[in-house]
Formats: structure tokens, C-alpha cells, sequence
């Protein structure tokens, strides 16, 4: 049984996510999907707002996703997963106070979700005239732009350039591998927003200095989040990648925010995709490498106090004899 695309729309308050939502659920974009939306302190969705589509909107307002209501949107899923085929993906807004590691979390921690659904990409809104002001005092500001796939860099009709070239690289130093997209009124290609962004090969080809000469990157961003990256064309020995990513992730988990990573396992055809959040992992192989795509092993880590040196050495370990 196939699983269904999920995408996961965050970002602090005022940024824009209502509005990127409107879009999604009013613009003939020829998908279905089934939106829940997490109203907690913020303006809500009016069911006029769908006009002619198939989307079904579920709203929670009693809480934040990321706590109290984190139970309701299992069982939202878990109906949701009974009527499977009326709707081709799943869109989950959070409130602009909401931890998206959580919320992300849902999806890997409960069988029958992870069974059922699949967690393609988390897409963040922030407002680049107040980003800077929220990263300030908001931890939560910097764990959404630290999860993200997608970077939406909203309301730039309200920031000069020099301004958004300043905001662009306090994300970058939080967030090196995510795609940023600069916007008015959220109106980027929905297609691009939506389209499955953890996607490594593309990631890097965005950052091609994300990976030096020594097989490792490392940034340091001056609050403590940053990133190691690793890459290794021996193949890897896939038991011992499980072991070590599991025990890694199981140690220092709660400082990894996000992992992600292409792997070529020894003896197998097929690209193993793997994504982590916190303590908390899946993957998958993927159906085949694409033409061109070197038959290699990537992985990238974003979090505090993250050892380069030690992260590398690990990583390097999972080599096939």
C-alpha cells in the first residue's frame, strides 16, 4: 500500500502561512488534499475559503499541535487513513508558537501513521522585515527555520535588498541545506513549494561547497545550531549505518534536529532514503538511482554542539569492508 505524501507548513506568527494556505486550498493545482489546521492564537480557516475543490479542512483550536493536541491529530489521521483515495496528500498547518519537531514527530513515532503516511518535506514562512526581531527572542522562530525543507521569504516588498541579503544569511548560518524562496503574499509555484523538497541531490546542488574536498562540512551557527555534512563513496555496510545512526540518534538526539541522507548500501541496487527527527528515524529505498546520480552516500545533520570530527569518523565507520 502506498503512503501518502505528507507536508508540514510552519512559521511564526504573521509570516504569512495563512496566506499560503489559502492559496493551496482556493488555486486549481489539479491535487486533493486533506488540510489540518492547527488555529491556536491565530486567524482561522473559513471553510468559503474552498471554492469548487476536493480538499477537506479539519481545524484543531483547543491547543497547540505540538502538545495538547497532538493526540487529535492522530486520531484525525487515523479517520483520515479509512477514507484514503478521496485526497492525494496531507497538508498540516501549526500554529505560529508551535516546535515543529513534534508535529514532525507524529509521523514517525505512531505505527499506524508511519505505516500509512509519509513525511516529504517541511515547508517554513517567515517575514523578512521581522525575522531577525523573532530569531532574537523566540526559540521556537529557530527550530522552524532549522527543520525546514523550504524557506518561504515572505513579504519582501517590505524589506530593501541589502535587508533581505541580511536576512538570507541568518538563515543560511541556521539552516545551510534548505531551499529559500523569495516571495510576496506567499506567491511562489505552489508546484515547487509542495513537491516532496527533502531531496538531497537537490540540496546540494544548491550548496556545492556544502561538501569540501575532505568528504565533511561543517557550519557553526553563533547561537549553537548548525550543520556537519558527510559524504562517502564506498559503499556502506547497511547494518552497520542502522547501528550507528540508531545508537547516535539515541545518545545525542535531542541536540539533532534534523538528519537526512542518501545511502549506498553494499549489494543493493536501490538508494536507501533516510530522514531523523530528534530521536526519532525512518527510511526507505527509493525505486532506483536516477541516471547520472553517483552511486554515493550522502548525510547531512543540523543541530547544537554538533563534533565534526566525531560525527565523521562514525559515519566513515558504516563503510563496507
Amino acid at each position: 500500500m502506498s503512503r501518502i505524501p505528507v507536508t508540514l507548513l510552519t512559521g511564526t506568527l504573521g509570516a504569512g502561512k495563512t496566506t499560503l494556505l489559502n492559496r493551496i486550498l482556493s488555486e486549481a493545482h489539479g491535487r486533493r488534499y486533506a488540510v489540518i489546521v492547527n488555529e491556536f492564537g491565530e486567524i482561522g480557516i473559513d471553510g468559503d475559503l474552498v471554492v469548487g475543490a476536493d480538499e477537506e479542512v479539519f481545524a484543531l483550536n483547543n491547543g497547540c499541535l505540538c502538545c495538547s493536541v497532538r493526540g487529535d491529530l492522530i486520531r484525525i489521521i487515523g479517520g483520515l487513513m479509512k477514507r484514503a483515495g478521496s485526497f492525494d496528500r496531507i497538508l498540516v498547518e501549526t500554529t505560529g508558537l508551535a516546535d515543529p519537531a513534534p508535529v514532525a514527530q507524529t509521523f514517525l513515532v505512531d505505527d499506524e501513521v508511519r505505516e500509512r503516511t509519509a513525511l516529504d518535506s517541511i515547508v517554513t514562512v517567515v517575514d523578512a522585515r521581522n525575522i531577525e526581531a523573532r530569531l532574537a527572542d523566540s526559540d521556537e522562530a529557530e527550530e522552524q527555520v532549522a527543520f525546514a525543507d523550504t524557506i518561504l521569504v515572505n513579504k519582501t516588498d517590505l524589506a530593501d535588498e541589502a535587508g533581505l541579503a541580511t536576512v538570507e544569511a541568518r538563515l543560511r548560518a541556521i539552516n545551510p541545506v534548505a531551499r529559500l524562496i523569495r516571495t510576496r503574499r506567499c506567491d511562489a509555484d505552489l508546484g515547487t513549494v509542495l513537491d516532496g523538497a527533502f531531496d538531497l541531490d537537490r540540496l546540494l546542488g544548491l550548496e556545492p561547497d556544502l561538501l569540501d574536498g575532505h568528504g565533511h562540512h561543517h557550519h557553526e551557527h553563533d547561537q549553537g545550531v548548525g550543520s556537519v555534512s558527510f559524504r562517502i563513496d564506498r559503499p556502506l555496510d547497511g547494518r552497520r549505518f542502522v547501528d550507528w545512526i540508531g545508537m547516535l540518534l539515541a545518545i545525542r538526539g535531542a541536540d539533532i534536529l534534523r538528519s537526512k541522507g542518501i545511502l549506498a548500501f553494499a549489494g543493493e541496487d536501490r538508494p536507501f532514503v533516510f530522514q531523523g527527527v530528534h530521536m526519532l528515524q525512518e527510511g526507505d529505498f527509493a525505486p532506483a538511482w536516477r541516471p547520472g546520480q553517483p552511486r554515493e552516500s550522502r548525510l547531512v545533520l543540523i543541530g547544537r554542539n554538533l563534533d565534526a570530527g566525531v560525527l565523521r569518523a562514525g559515519f566513515e565507520g558504516c563503510a563496507a569492508a
